[in-house]
Order: C-alpha cells, then structure tokens, then sequence
C-alpha cells in the first residue's frame, strides 16, 4: 500500500485518511516531503528570471505541501496520542526538521530572490505576505556570516532535541508521578463516580483494589477542591510540584536550564540582549518593558488579593493554609459566602449537552453554524469524534474533530490543532481539533465535567472557530497563525458564553432529572466571579514572571541550581507567596520549553486585556446575536494574520483596546 502521505486526502475537506496511517508511514513520509520541499526551493533559487511575487513568495507559500500534510498531523499526534512508537520518530524527525528550516531560512541566496519582490502594485495581502517572508529571513539569521549561521544550526538543533526530550520525560514522570493510594477512605469527599475512576485507573495501571489519581499539567490538581484528608492533599500537591525536579532519567530541570542557556546564545547571535527580546521582537506587545510594566502593575494588587482571601481561608480551617489546603478551603469559602459549591454542579454539566446544547449552541445563536457528526469519518483514534460544520445556508465550513478524554499517551493541558488549513491559494478548508483531558467515567456511565472543564470547552473551542472562519488567500496566514500574544484573545471571548443567560440555561442539566440549573445558582456564580481572583492572578502571574526569567538570562549565563533561581526569579518580582505556587514549575512547564511559547506566556494577560474590552463591547450592543457574531468573526476571526491583529481588533471594537475592563474583571481596578 503506497504511504498515505503522499497525496492530499480524497476524504471530505480532505482529512487526513487515519484509517490508513500507521506509525510506520510518519519516517518515509517526511523523508519524501523534505526532499519535495527542497526541490520547490531549488527550483526557485535555480529560476533564471528576475524575483518576482508569483516566481519567488508564491512559490515559497506552494512548496513543501507533502511535507505540510505530515508534519500537521504528527505535531498533534505526538501530543494527544504519544505511543513509544512516535516518541521514536519524533526524536529522530524533531533535529532533522529544525535542519531543515535552517536550509531554506540561511539561504542566502533564496534570501536576496525574497529581498529583491517589487511589492508595489500588489493587493495589501500579497504585499504583507512579500514583507513577512522578508522579516521571517532576518530573523532567522540570514544576514549572518558563514560561521555565526554554522553555530545557529548547531543551536537550532540542540534545542530541537532538547525540547523532544523535555516532552517525554514530562509525560513519563507525569504518568509515575500519579498518585496511588490504597484506601478508599483517603478520598473522602470525592464523588463516587471520580473514586470508580480511581479505581479504574488504578486496575488499568496493574494496581487492582487500589485508587490512582493522574495528574493533569498545571499545578493546581482537580482533586484537591474536593478532597477531605488533607494528608491525600498534601501527597497530591507534591507529586503534582515534584514532577521534573527528582534526579532520575525523567529530570526535565536540567533540560530546561540547558535550553535556557542555548536560547540566550541564539539570541545574542541574532543581535538581541536575551531570548526574551527577540521572542517579543515580532508580537503585539510593543515592547518587553511595556510586557513588565503590565504584570508589574499587576502583581503587587493581586498578591494582596491573595493574601486577603488566605485570612478567609485560615479563619475557615482554623488553622495556617498550605498550598494543598487552598483549593479545598477557597471552595468552603466559595460556599459560604455565595453558597456556591462547584463540585455539586457536575451532575448538570454532562459532556455532551454541555458540547452540543452549549458550545455548539452558542456558535450557532452568534454565527449560524450548524454541527453534524460524522460516524463515516475516523479520527487518529477511536475515542476521536469528527462533526462537519455547515454555514447557517448549509454550505460546509470544515471539520471540528473533538479529543475529550485524558490517556497515558496523552500530554496534559488542553488545545487546537489544526490538521488542514483554510487557504484560497491551495483551495482547502479548515479541519480542527480541540483536545481535553478530562477522566474518563466507569463503563456505562456519563462524563460529567467540573466548572473548570465545561471553560476549558468553552475556550478551546473560541480557538476552533479561529481556524473555521479564516477566510484568507495564503496559507502563511491562515486561522491561528497569528503572535502568541494574540492568539489566545479570540478563545478568551468565547468563554464569555459559559455563563450567558441565553447559553447556560441551555445546557447546564441534571444529567438525572432534566431539570436545569436553578437561576438563583447562577446568579450566585455570576456574583462569585471575583472570589478567588487573588489566587488566579497570583499563580498566573507566577508563571509569567517565572518564564521571562529563564529568557531574560544573558548570553553565558549558566543555572546550575534550577529550583534556586525559580525561587529567586519568584521573590524578585514580588510574587514568591508560598500559599500560591506559580500554575507551572520549570519541571513541567511545557508550554515554555517543549510548546512555543518561550517569553510568551505573558501573552493570556495581554490578550486578555483585548478579551475583557470585547465582553464590554458584546454586552454593551445586545449580546448573542446574529449580528454581532457576524462583525466579529468579518472583521476579526476571518482574518487571521493577512492584516495587523491590532489593525484588525481597532475595527471590530471602533477604537483601540482600554485596560479597564481587565483591571475590573479581576477586581484589581482600585489597587492597580
């Protein structure tokens, strides 16, 4: 059977064909689709013609297409579905992949072809595609000499492997460090159907008559809002803060201070002060130091939040509060003062009325679109679900394929991939998917999701939309293809549905009875949004601050005690509150060092600045309406980067952004 790589996908929207992909096509695939993309290249680079827009940046933006189809595929695999099989590949593709890029950025001579575009006369989309290749170049290092090129390879390479190397020992220390315990009474306070999961857990792990708690990727753990034995806590929250730091085969610390040295060499090749620096060179944020003059103004109000809301907290106890106390007693507090109890809201967040009857709903109200699952259609595996999205005329949009459930060759965390992307040039419309890890329930009965899951839903799904709706020529800017400080602000605005009147009534029933959620619990969960924002700003802005630390290192910086410099990266920006741990340690802090966001993490508050103005605006002009999903998604989502994100947020709001509505959201506006 020839490899199923080779040709785009006959299958609707052409979705990778999963059914026919093994593990065994990934290697000779890539093999096949670097030497296709190379050809492309050569071939540009060889054309005896003048550079011009159609014989040099269109034909960049067509070249490497069987190495597209491949790569998009495995990047999603190599985290939702991470088999030893593709571990293997993935460390051998990973460098060679980082080489590649290398080859066609340090061209130089492809780089004088690029530089030499006559742009006048161009459509403002072509021009700004000319003008990104260009900038794409430099930043890359083509304007090197021989020997500083030769070292950025060198660099490039390392740090491939370094991050492959992360990822899998994050994933194999995530699995060990999971937390077994042996009593069912040391779970008190859990349902019955998380303790049945635990169970389950425990038996597929070989543990028979025991219960197994995974851990998922941030600090704070699930569990612990529920869980009365405040000694389970306390063994939880440290198998969760541990990960990474142990000295075995699975240490990712030292990893981490490696990557952070090689990233600071890199960068000073490149000419910039630090990774930091030339990370933020190309965002929206005009500059690092307006990055730290944000979560400056940010940090000193929250962790005063935080420290009042801990006096609550201890008063409740009756006694000091510890991290893994936290989450236990913020949900008393919660309780007792807006007799809100989150955990005894999961029987009326069922998985999929919460899919179907909210997030589909809510996409359906604002945009028109209507969802249709595809039981003839296969995903890259069987717990996978593929829904065909249709305009409100019934004209198909693309594929939404949805990856709920946590597994042991799953990363943590939540996210949006997209296996093909819109493209008026290629003729291709957007196929996505949103994965989750939420536990899988006992055989026959249903999943029911936490508060915190049915947001995540909600919010992965704002980046779904992102994908569909882009309606763009090129593929260099096609969907979520935009700067990081960005790309989160169009999922933030679609968590606002959550809580909406309109939505939430919708869907938020008792998976039992039917019955909805009563309007005075929502209301009260209205009225609690504040509660706990000390906390959540805090462990954000800990990981924030955390992740520009390790980036703002200079060249020949060496760190050689790693969870020394975390705490004093902590104390220097005022946010070492022990009580609040940062919602990512360096040990499993993937999003930095194995996920593309390296000095970016700051982008969730930044863009959250965007989100907070846009749910000002949508309340202020009627809500969900069809008329105000249409501005947004024409003026904003369709656009992915063909034009400046800031450009494109000034015309769906009128004006540029306020930092109000954030400072108010998070009950920071007076302290700021």
């Amino acid at each position: 059977m020839s490899n199923p790589f080779l040709a785009p996908s006959t299958l609707p929207y052409q979705l990778p064909p999963f059914g026919q992909i093994g593990e065994e096509d990934f290697l000779p695939a890539f093999d096949s689709g670097i030497d296709e993309h190379l050809a492309d290249i050569e071939a540009i680079v060889s054309n005896p013609d003048p550079a011009s827009f159609e014989n040099t940046i269109l034909a960049m933006e067509r070249a490497g297409q069987g190495l597209r189809r491949v790569a998009l595929v495995f990047h999603n695999n190599s985290s939702a579905h991470s088999t030893e099989g593709i571990q293997a590949v993935e460390k051998e593709i990973a460098p060679r992949l980082a080489a590649h890029e290398d080859n066609i950025y340090l061209d130089k001579v492809l780089f004088e072809r690029v530089s030499a575009v006559e742009v006048s006369g161009l459509d403002a989309e072509s021009a700004r595609l000319a003008a990104e290749y260009r900038q794409r170049f430099i930043r890359a290092g083509a304007q090197l000499d021989d020997a500083a090129q030769q070292r950025l390879r060198d660099l490039n390479g390392e740090l491939s492997r370094l991050g492959t190397e992360f990822s899998q020992r994050l994933l194999r220390d995530t699995n060990a460090s999971a937390l077994l315990v042996d009593d069912e009474s040391e779970l008190e306070g859990l349902s019955a159907d998380d303790i049945a999961s635990a169970a389950g857990a425990a038996e597929a792990a070989g543990h028979p008559g025991q219960y197994l708690l995974n851990l998922i990727l941030p600090t704070s753990q699930p569990a612990l809002e529920s869980l009365a034995n405040r000694e389970t806590r306390r063994r939880l929250h440290e198998a969760s803060i541990n990960r990474g730091f142990r000295d075995n085969e699975n240490n990712t610390v030292g990893v981490a201070a490696r990557m952070a040295a090689l990233r600071a060499e890199r960068a000073a090749l490149l000419g910039f002060a630090n990774h930091a620096e030339l990370a933020t060179d190309d965002q929206t944020a005009p500059s690092l130091d307006a990055i730290h003059d944000l979560l400056g103004r940010l940090a000193k109000p929250a962790v005063r939040n935080a420290r009042a809301e801990a006096r609550q907290l201890e008063e409740a106890a009756g006694h000091p509060i510890e991290a893994w106390d936290w989450p236990y007693y913020s949900g008393k507090v919660r309780a007792e003062k807006y007799d809100v109890d989150l955990a005894a809201l999961r029987p009326y967040f069922e998985l999929d009325r919460v899919l179907q009857d909210g997030v589909f709903f809510a996409a359906n109200k604002l945009y028109g679109l209507t969802f249709h699952e595809r039981s003839d259609l296969q995903g890259y595996h069987p717990e996978v679900r593929v829904w065909e999205v249709r305009e409100e005329d019934g004209t198909g949009l693309g594929l939404f394929l949805g990856d709920y459930y946590t597994r042991e060759t799953k990363n943590g965390g939540a996210w949006m991939n997209s296996f093909v992307e819109q493209s008026r040039l290629a003729g291709t419309q957007a196929v996505v998917v949103n994965n989750l890890n939420i536990s899988r329930p006992p055989a026959g009965e249903p999943t029911l999701l936490t508060f915190d899951e049915v947001r995540t839903a909600f919010h992965e799904f704002g980046h779904a939309l992102h994908g569909l709706f882009s309606n763009v020529t090129y593929p260099l800017f096609s969907g979520t293809s935009v700067p990081r400080d960005f790309v989160e602000y169009p999922s933030q605005v679609n968590e606002m549905w959550m809580l909406w009147p309109e939505v939430v009534s919708n869907y938020a029933r008792h998976h039992q009875t039917g019955e909805p959620l009563p309007q005075e619990t929502i209301d009260r969960l209205v009225a609690a949004r504040q509660w706990g924002e000390g906390f959540a700003t805090t462990e954000y802005l800990g990981a924030a601050l955390l992740d520009l630390a390790w980036h703002e290192l200079p060249p020949g910086a060496a760190v050689e005690d790693p969870p020394a410099f975390e705490n004093q990266a902590l104390h220097d920006a005022g946010v070492d509150y022990a009580p609040v741990p940062p919602r990512y340690r360096t040990g499993y802090f993937k999003h930095i060092f194995a996920g593309g966001y390296a000095a970016a993490y700051y982008a969730y508050i930044w863009s959250e600045v965007l989100d907070a103005d846009s749910v000002e605006w949508f309340r202020e002009s009627g809500g969900l309406t069809r008329e105000n999903g249409e501005h947004f998604r024409r003026e904003l989502l369709s656009r992915g980067y063909s034009v400046d994100p800031l450009q494109a947020f000034a015309s769906f709001r009128g004006r540029a952004a306020r930092l109000e509505p954030l400072l108010e959201r998070r009950g920071l506006a007076d302290q700021s």
